[in-house]
């Protein structure tokens, strides 16, 4: 679990557009690669308006103000905001105490063998712990579920991996950033906006760990959202 404050992402992105390594509207993806067969525009033409389910709005930094809802579709629960990056769970070469101010070596869901997720290999998507605000359980949404996950026109499949504040939304695992073209580092990366996150409803990838089941029931699931909505 990640708590970026504006002020450091803020001085991060300076201290890059300064230097010159980071232009104004730096597009770190390529276009129109994804997973699966269903291409991003598909997947972001039917999450344009916003019917909220969640009883508030969520923050996307602690500095933040609340002006994120979720959102409900036919078959799945959605989300517009940023992406921190979510280092927890089994300590490797990038994710662990010295590269992570707010390192915690447990993830709310694990692996079949019982092992935390490993954050820096799989793609995961951490959602809010349950609140006023929002349930996502009583939603259907459970840990190893399904996630389309979009940024700069590129799609990547992962699962529900991690809980994290209430009232904080917006984060997912350093290999889901990676994925993304976005910044993994978990202290200075992860986008400050333009990251859709769609939950697909009811759904479980078994084994949890395995990436390749994710795109696999990702592909279908995200098939079966753009027929019917």
């Amino acid at each position: 679990m990640r708590l970026r404050t504006l002020t450091l992402a803020a001085a991060s992105g300076t201290a890059l557009l300064a230097a010159g390594l980071l232009p104004a509207h730096a597009s770190a993806a390529p276009e129109s690669v994804r997973e699966g067969t269903v291409s991003a525009a598909d997947l972001l033409a039917k999450v344009t308006s916003c019917s909220q389910i969640s009883n508030g709005m969520y923050k996307t930094d602690d500095e933040t103000s609340a002006t994120v809802p979720v959102c409900g579709k036919n078959g799945a629960v959605f989300w517009k905001a940023d992406m921190d990056i979510d280092c927890d769970g089994q300590r490797t070469a990038n994710c662990n105490e010295d590269r992570d101010p707010w390192y915690q070596d447990d993830t709310a869901f694990h692996q079949s063998d019982g092992k935390p997720l490993n954050a820096e290999t799989l793609p995961y998507v951490v959602v809010p712990s349950t609140s006023s605000i929002w349930n996502y359980a009583n939603a259907g949404i459970k840990g190893g579920g399904v996630v389309a996950v979009i940024y700069n026109n590129k799609v990547e499949y992962a699962v529900v991996g991690d809980t994290g504040p209430s009232k904080i939304i917006g984060e997912a695992s350093y290999a889901t950033a990676k994925a993304l073209g976005i910044d993994p580092d978990p202290e200075t990366g992860g986008a400050e906006s333009g990251v859709t996150y769609i939950l697909f409803k009811n759904s479980k990838v078994s084994p949890i760990e395995s990436h390749s089941a994710a795109v696999s029931l990702g592909d279908q699931l995200a098939k079966q959202f753009i027929a019917s909505n």
